[in-house]
């Protein structure tokens, strides 16, 4: 695969911090006047993610890239006459966070609408506060519930509510019976609806469950009882979505970029994008909205038609391209619908004590979809949570690399909640770069050790160590907004495994913090082709930078606070966050400054 990089798009004036940079910005690889001063960053922890230097006294960076690194005299000379030099004052400067995998365009949703997530990012604990939620957030936002006639909650996690169930219909109609009004679970593969939902997608007692997914009934009956399962939940999504217009969804866009932002994010994902929405990104990009890269993967099954240009490129126009395509063979094991080769610990209500969830597409789309990817030269990224659904990503690669040659292809499978240790020796054979999840440990650790897997299992969910004993690169991400885009809550999942109770699920499978690191920045970039540009600090790479408050190499628990975020020289303070995206700057969990610079 060619190089990437970002490509012309724009002339952009850089002031910030009440310091005229003077930089003039091209699509993020800066062509600037001669005299533009370079910015030395030095007096703290720089974490390179280079083996041959991993720390370095200074760095410079001039032009939107980085100009050197190493010794603080020979930055300094190589940064010239007039350098702006900026003291760290011991924090820590490191590559800025690569996602692996998440979806940026409903991350937008998730911080407009209604936040039902339970602690420690939410009040969402029982029904009746997701019901209060949702009341006191439509009476702030009457005029958007007017306009659109839809109300959406998201992030209800029926394993930490105290009911231990999901909402229904009749505790959604207790809230509004005349507004769809849409519960989506924190996994985004399940959610319940109101009266008015099901009735504006038409569905009715008599609608058949479609492949790959569920309309739960009541007891006893066809009627259905407003929960919705994978593909059911997708339809009506589908349906709902619709009354949103053009200009909230760049909106909702923009915010979700900006959140990443807040979290040290300089390059996103959207995972399974429509054509529309690759279309959407398109259009706010050409018009210089976007604040970090967004780097997109359309569903194979319905929107290839992305993958011809002007949409799919291989260099970043206005900070964004279509890197390949995306398949989904199954959900999502906290919602207990991964599908597995053995059954869940505790199987859902109404369900068989064989219950092992269940695919979203038959094997035959699965073997094909690959082979497309394969024969058409696109990077596929692959959904795959439960073990069976692992089996079926290796035998449809398996297949497709015996029909066209071995390549540097890098597929990449996503999730592997459930990955057996057997199939991560597989997934290195066919060269499958495992994203792993490890944020689990934390949210649903108990919840799986518990009721979805058993102590056994459990213990093994993204299986970074065993990836690791067997010199594989891999990535760890979270899936935003199934949880907030933060990057330090990644970072300390993947290095502790600790889960909400204070458990340590699966010691084995822990890795070192410097490992973690790379996981979430180099390991990342090069899961995408871009390593030759981001993922690392090095002399001619783009300057995506963040600064902690401590090096989390010496001090995990206290590196958590993001002081200010760069990408391609670009420095953003809080107004520049206010005018891109008001809603997501007060979510942000940082605030963005410059430390204070000297000629």
């Amino acid at each position: 695969m060619a190089p990437i990089e970002r490509g012309p798009d724009r002339r952009t004036v850089l002031r910030q911090g009440g310091i005229a940079a003077g930089m003039f910005a091209l699509g993020g690889r800066a062509m600037a006047r001669e005299a533009e001063p370079a910015m030395v960053f030095h007096g703290g922890s720089i974490l390179t993610m280079e083996d041959a230097a991993p720390g370095v006294e200074a760095i410079a960076v001039r032009h939107g890239l980085i100009l050197a690194t190493g010794k603080l005299d020979a930055v300094n000379a190589a940064a010239g006459r007039g350098a702006r030099r900026f003291d760290l004052q011991g924090r820590a400067l490191l590559p800025g966070f690569f996602d692996p995998h998440g979806h940026v365009s409903m991350v937008g949703l998730q911080a407009r609408y209604a936040n039902l997530l339970p602690a420690p990012d939410g009040q969402g604990d029982t029904i009746p506060a997701l019901q209060r939620i949702t009341r006191d957030w439509m009476q702030r936002h009457d005029t958007l519930v007017r306009k659109t006639q839809l109300v959406i909650g998201f992030g209800y996690d029926d394993s930490q509510l105290k009911e231990q169930r999901h909402p229904t219909r009749a505790e959604l109609d207790a809230i509004s019976r005349d507004v769809p009004i849409l519960f989506l679970h924190q996994s985004s593969h399940m959610g319940a609806v109101n009266t008015a939902a099901l009735a504006t997608a038409r569905v009715t007692a008599d609608t058949p469950d479609p492949d790959g997914g569920v309309y739960q009934r009541e007891a006893g009956t066809r009627e259905p009882n407003g929960v919705l399962e994978e593909n059911a939940l997708f339809a009506m999504m589908g349906v709902l979505f619709t009354r949103m217009d053009a200009q909230a969804n760049r909106e909702m866009l923009q915010e979700g970029a900006a959140f990443y932002a807040s979290f040290g994010y300089t390059t996103c994902q959207d995972g399974r994008s429509s054509t529309d929405t690759c279309r959407l990104i398109e259009s706010v990009a050409a018009q210089g909205g976007l604040p970090i890269d967004v780097l997109s993967f359309p569903d194979i099954l319905t929107s290839i038609d992305a993958m011809a240009l002007p949409i799919y490129r291989r260099n970043y126009v206005g900070r964004f391209r279509v890197g390949g395509v995306k398949l989904t063979i199954d959900g999502s094991p906290q919602a207990k619908t991964a599908w597995m080769s053995q059954p869940y610990h505790v199987p859902p209500a109404g369900r068989s004590a064989a219950y092992a969830g269940y695919p979203a597409i038959t094997e035959k789309r699965a073997i094909d979809a690959v082979d497309l990817a394969f024969a058409r030269g696109w990077q596929i990224e692959v959904h795959a949570n439960g073990d069976a659904a692992v089996d079926l990503l290796i035998a449809a690669v398996r297949e497709a690399t015996r029909r066209h040659g071995p390549a540097d292809r890098r597929p990449v499978l996503i999730h592997g909640q459930v990955t057996r240790e057997d199939q991560v020796d597989q997934l290195k054979a066919l060269g499958i770069v495992p994203s792993f999840f490890p944020m689990h440990t934390f949210y649903w650790g108990d919840w799986h050790r518990d009721s979805v897997l058993g102590p056994r299992r459990a213990e093994n969910i993204s299986p970074c160590g065993w990836a690791l004993r067997r010199g594989m690169r891999f990535t760890s991400h979270h899936d935003a907004p199934v949880a907030n885009p933060n990057a330090m809550r990644v970072l300390s999942a993947t290095v502790t495994r600790r889960t909400r109770s204070g458990d340590i699920l699966g010691a084995d499978q822990r890795v070192p913090v410097d490992v973690a690191l790379k996981a979430m920045t180099l390991w990342a970039a090069w899961q995408h082709f871009e390593d030759d540009r981001k993922g690392s600090l090095a002399p001619g790479k783009l300057a995506d930078l963040l600064v902690l408050d401590a090096d989390p190499l010496k001090d995990i628990h206290n590196s958590r606070s993001i002081r200010f975020t760069v990408v391609g020289g670009k420095v953003f303070d809080a107004q520049t966050l206010d005018q891109i995206a008001p809603v997501a700057r007060k979510r942000a969990p940082f605030f963005f400054e410059l430390p204070g610079g000297e000629a």
